[in-house]
């Protein structure tokens, strides 16, 4: 994999949708900092991470990969990691019991702090400023000054990280991810009005539990039942700070990405020749690879032989990201060229990228119907294709927000301004995430009950 590779031989390649620093001594002297700081995260746990997900790609397991869409440092609390871990872990508890396997939990947090933009330039009141890229990169005040790249904002980013998975591991492994406590928040949820569909399986779960307690196996004698393994991800967009953080694994002598658990290329920096792809190419991370609407055969098939040249299982995750009502036009043509090149992958969906409108009051928004019908179209091809929808990627947050439009509790257009926070994207809220959770879950139940049908 690393053959002929070094952590510097990006800089050699076309670079997009990454800052043009004013002051290289500045950035020299933050590169220098960050590269004797101690890694985030350590070459074990993304070998860890790297097995569950090639149990995914058979079927095995399921991904659930959600959190924001960009991490600030304004909002930054334990209050907020908290709501946000507390939520995936409600969606991985019903996620588990629809599907009769493992869920592998993701976050896209302590690192994803980096955004690419679809434009150099934003016009905010009448004046043309850089556009906000990130935390790490920029400010998102409206002024010219705050939109100059500043690289001390890697050191920044980096301590927000590590506090972050700080308290992350503190609530994997203290007792606050205990099975009981995660499905007592569910039931809560359960108990609104409109939720009469999602009642009938939160007893069923409860049933399971104390079926299970009854039998003595519980929180006491069953340590996996209290804790969770628990992974952070990002998109690897600045390059800078993922070759600061990149070490090398004394055990098997590889390079590994110290920034996070899982990396990924987006949409818009997976250039086969490109700077993204080649510095990821070398890192023994499992590596995502966005996949929207023009992403051709041929790309496909260069990339997944540059980033996965061995063919490893759980190495490479396809990340489809094309919009409802157009998964049928890409993905069935993605699947072949899978097939054809005979690639170990794990294919996740995400709904998010492509269902982002513009509402009626002015706001960028993204309709929780058609989040959920870009799901159900990407289980529907897979059943068809025969192939395993291995998991799930959503924008999502803790915090009661009012950004995605729909969902049991009907935010609409005019609700948007209540509690519209986020710096970027829209963001699905705790009572949105949990519903689609329920949503996903019978999907998951009727690909259960047709494969046994099928075994029959």
């Amino acid at each position: 994999m690393t053959k002929g590779w070094t952590k510097a031989a990006w800089r050699a390649k076309p670079r997009v949708q990454m800052p043009d620093y004013p002051d290289q001594g500045a950035l020299n002297a933050v590169e220098a900092q960050l590269a004797k700081y101690p890694p985030l995260v350590f070459a074990g746990e993304a070998r860890r991470l790297k097995k569950q997900l090639a149990l995914a790609a058979e079927g095995k397991a399921f991904l659930l990969q959600g959190g924001d869409c960009a991490e600030s440092f304004a909002e930054f609390s334990a209050d907020n990691i908290r709501d946000t871990f507390r939520v995936m872990l409600q969606m991985a508890v019903v996620l588990t019991y629809a599907a009769k396997v493992p869920v592998i939990k993701v976050g896209r947090m302590a690192g994803q702090f980096a955004k690419p933009r679809s434009a150099p330039t934003e016009v905010i009141n009448g004046v043309e400023l850089p556009s906000y890229k990130g935390d790490i990169i920029n400010g998102f005040e409206p002024t010219p000054e705050a939109r100059i790249p500043d690289p001390a904002r890697m050191l920044q980013a980096y301590t927000q990280a590590a506090a972050s998975l700080n308290l992350l591991r503190a609530f994997s492994t203290g007792g606050f991810a205990d099975i009981h406590r995660v499905h007592s928040w569910t039931l809560g949820f359960a108990e609104h009005d409109k939720a009469e569909r999602y009642r009938e399986m939160a007893n069923r779960i409860s049933d399971a539990l104390d079926f299970m307690n009854a039998a003595g196996v519980n929180s006491d004698t069953a340590q996996e039942l209290a804790r969770v393994d628990f992974y952070t991800s990002h998109e690897a967009l600045l390059l800078e700070y993922e070759e600061a953080l990149c070490r090398v694994d004394s055990i098997t002598g590889q390079p590994v990405a110290g920034s996070g658990h899982m990396i990924w290329i987006g949409d818009r920096t997976r250039q086969p020749d490109g700077a993204h792809v080649e510095f990821c190419r070398g890192v023994l991370n499992p590596i995502g690879l966005k996949c929207g609407p023009t992403t051709t055969a041929e790309d496909l098939k260069v990339l997944m032989a540059k980033l996965n040249p061995e063919n490893e299982p759980g190495r490479l995750t396809l990340i489809a990201r094309f919009g409802a009502g157009k998964v049928g036009d890409h993905l069935p043509r993605l699947i072949k060229t899978v097939r054809e090149e005979g690639a170990n992958v794990v294919w996740s969906c995400d709904p998010m990228h492509g269902n982002t409108i513009k509402s009626s009051t002015g706001y960028k928004t993204r309709p929780f119907d058609s989040v959920l019908r870009e799901v159900r179209e990407f289980f529907a091809i897979h059943k068809a294709e025969g192939t395993v929808p291995g998991g799930v990627h959503f924008e999502m947050t803790g915090k009661d927000v009012t950004e995605c439009t729909g969902g049991l509790r009907a935010v609409s257009d005019e609700n948007l301004a209540d509690r519209y926070h986020t710096a970027c994207d829209p963001r699905l809220n705790a009572s949105q995430s949990l519903e689609l959770a329920f949503l996903v879950a019978e999907e998951l139940c009727s690909q259960r009950e047709a494969d046994r049908r099928v075994a029959l």
